[in-house]
């Protein structure tokens, strides 16, 4: 489930950085006057409100899996407290007051 939302993200990012690459910065209007290029194939308009939807729905999603992607991520790991140490740790008994320590693993 993890690698599908992976995928999922990448490419959603990649179409965001796409999309937003697509769209004209407001100065674009004054160099469109001067014989610039023409904005037919997306109509009179332009591309302006369909790339401001796509952009929308394209942040939405990727907003959507990243915060999928920490709640996966977070559901996997174990805490320190509850006994999750460093794997390979000893984990030993706290020594009372008036006892001796035991001696590290290996030792004699």
């Amino acid at each position: 489930m993890t690698t599908i939302v992976v995928i999922l993200h990448v490419v959603v990012c990649l179409a965001l950085i796409c999309i937003v690459l697509l769209q004209h910065g407001k100065g674009a209007g004054i160099g469109a006057a001067f014989g610039g290029s023409s904005q037919t194939v997306f109509g009179s308009t332009g591309a302006a409100p369909f790339l401001a939807k796509l952009t929308a729905a394209a942040a939405i999603v990727f907003m959507l899996t990243s915060l999928g992607l920490t709640f996966m991520g977070r559901q996997k790991e174990v805490s320190v407290m509850q006994g999750g140490g460093k794997p390979g740790a000893s984990q030993t008994a706290p020594v009372t007051p008036g006892e001796k320590a035991p001696p590290p693993a290996g030792q004699k």
